[in-house]
């Protein structure tokens, strides 16, 4: 429960930092938190041993959200979906605290491995991440990315294949 409430508080602060206020009630009820909350519940049945449950509500959210979250993929606090409508993530996908996707984000396995995001990640509608490969802490991937090889932390990437941005000095 501790996480779900973390993981609403902190979509209420990213809307609140993209200049609008937000209260807890409607960043519950805004669009990609019941993809979220029912990711949490199949995640749960799980640790509990309980895979038809986990099944059964893994199912509900694609039905329900048009969102795939692989029941075992692990997701730290601050987990936020803006947008869950074509979002497909394998359950062998391992991100950190403070992750914020947008729609049609695809986070997937290549050869059995998949891949790790940090901590204070954001991922633009449409991207792909694909592999054995890691986003490191507070990277942004563009919307429409295809990030095939590692992002060095505080990055911002972008492009097919994505290639880090080259930032003017002032």
């Amino acid at each position: 429960m501790k996480q779900i409430i973390a993981d609403i508080r902190y979509k209420q602060r990213f809307y609140q930092s993209q200049g609008f206020y937000t209260s807890f009630t409607r960043a519950l009820s805004s669009d990609g938190t019941l993809a979220v909350l029912l990711y949490r519940l199949s995640a749960f049945f799980v640790t509990c041993k309980l895979s038809p449950l986990a099944w059964l509500t893994h199912k509900v959210n694609v039905f329900c959200t048009g969102c795939v979250i692989g029941v075992k993929a692990k997701f730290g606090s601050g987990f936020v979906l803006l947008h869950p409508i074509g979002v497909v993530i394998n359950s062998k996908v391992k991100g950190g605290d403070n992750v914020v996707l947008e729609s049609g984000v695809v986070i997937g396995d290549e050869k059995g491995k998949a891949p790790t995001l940090g901590d204070n990640i954001f991922v633009g509608s449409g991207a792909k991440i694909i592999g054995d490969i890691s986003i490191g802490d507070n990277a942004k991937v563009g919307a429409n990315a295809v990030v095939l090889k590692d992002v060095p932390a505080n990055t911002t990437v972008v492009g097919i294949p994505a290639k880090e941005v080259v930032r003017k000095a002032p």
